[in-house]
């Protein structure tokens, strides 16, 4: 019977989508839900969209209550029908009921309630926010953290500035994570110099734009944009999804970089873009499950990428070719000058002297005289034996 109804909801007429609807909201199914959110993957946003309005079109004032036991099945896809009903609605009771769910009652009702306490700005609740913002669910710290933003609460935004400095990875995404839902724009120099010294750096990359846009970004911090941008370019198809590339207007923000580059880092950024896009399109597997307009936009980028000069570009890197650069790794990868490459082999960073080491190994420059310069300068016995094996 659910599937029956989940059809007619999600169908084209009129009679019985209205139908549908109404039978969910009328008898709170909770079943029917449940069976909804699970499609959530498979339907199309538009699809989505209609049943939000298809809903909050079957609520009235006889009905409304009823929404609190379908808060019992979360779905990030329906979360705006659900809580634009209970705001639409909101009086002291409802307000409460909030509040007590969002201290004890189940994750999925503690993430609505901590999205209608965004919207419902009660000071009651901030404890209670408090508390969740760095649970174990990324749906409720994200919630949380907007909901504390728009109280400004500043106890909350001092904690996730301290797990910048964490020596834990994984507390440090979760600090940046809140800070992005949280909104304040002054975190953005903190973050990326958590970015620059973590190993997850692209996770944190992809975070950042969500606060402050790559255009703000690149007009207030440039360098620093540019290689936020850079780590985004690393992570896409591997750790960061591929619709990201329309979320952050990557065709838009490369579009202006191609005026930029003179410029040494702009070079190193998209001679990088230029490869990796050229790597998405070659291999399905980055874009089988994509969506029409991901796809269409990955392949509008490379297009764009491709106009670029690479002669020209390839000049400018070397600037970049130092240790003290952020962009040195990259620029590693399209230097091809071996007396420029060499020079990295005397630095004290043992990381980039393998990384010297197997770019030399690429290029078919690397013998046993230039192994024992680099052994000399290496004291890590996993890198020792990996320069040893190239």
């Amino acid at each position: 019977m659910c599937e029956d109804l989940i059809k007619k909801l999600t169908g084209k007429n009129k009679n019985d989508y209205e139908h549908a609807a109404g039978h969910l909201v009328n008898n709170a199914d909770i079943n029917m839900f449940r069976e909804l959110a699970a499609k959530d993957d498979f339907l199309f946003d538009f699809v989505k969209q209609n049943v939000n309005e298809r809903l909050s079109a079957a609520v009235t004032d006889e009905n409304y209550k009823n929404i609190f036991a379908l808060m019992k099945v979360y779905s990030p896809s329906y979360e705006d029908f659900i809580i634009n009903t209970l705001v639409k609605y909101a009086n002291e009771d409802i307000t409460d009921k909030m509040l007590n769910l969002l201290e004890s009652g189940s994750v999925e009702e503690k993430i609505y309630s901590a999205k209608y306490f965004s919207r419902i700005q009660d000071p009651l609740a901030i404890d209670a926010l408090r508390t969740n913002a760095f649970s174990d669910n990324e749906f409720l710290n994200i919630n949380c953290a907007i909901a504390l933003g728009q109280f400004g609460d500043n106890e909350s935004f001092n904690t996730a500035l301290k797990m910048l400095d964490s020596a834990d990875e994984f507390e440090k995404l979760s600090g940046v994570k809140f800070l992005s839902a949280y909104g304040d724009i002054s975190a953005v120099p903190a973050i990326i110099n958590s970015m620059k010294v973590s190993s997850m750096n692209e996770n944190i990359a992809g975070e950042i734009p969500y606060l402050m846009d790559l255009f703000q970004l690149l007009d207030n911090y440039y360098d620093d944009a540019l290689l936020v941008l850079n780590n985004i370019i690393n992570g896409l198809g591997e750790i960061l999804a591929l619709s990201l590339v329309l979320d952050f207007e990557l065709f838009e923000v490369f579009e202006r970089l191609i005026y930029k580059s003179e410029d040494s880092k702009a070079a190193v950024v998209l001679l990088n873009a230029q490869e990796k896009f050229n790597t998405l399109t070659e291999n399905d597997e980055y874009l089988f499950d994509e969506d029409k307009d991901t796809k269409n936009e990955v392949y509008d980028i490379k297009k764009l990428l491709s106009t670029i000069d690479n002669k020209k570009l390839e000049k400018l890197i070397y600037t970049e070719l130092n240790e003290e650069s952020p962009f040195v790794y990259t620029a590693l990868d399209f230097a091809t000058d071996l007396y420029a490459i060499r020079e990295l082999l005397k630095s004290n960073n043992q990381t980039l002297i393998l990384k010297t080491a197997e770019v030399l190994k690429k290029l078919d420059n690397l013998d046993e005289n230039t192994k024992t310069v680099a052994l000399l300068k290496v004291t890590d016995t996993n890198i020792k034996s990996i320069i040893r094996a190239l």
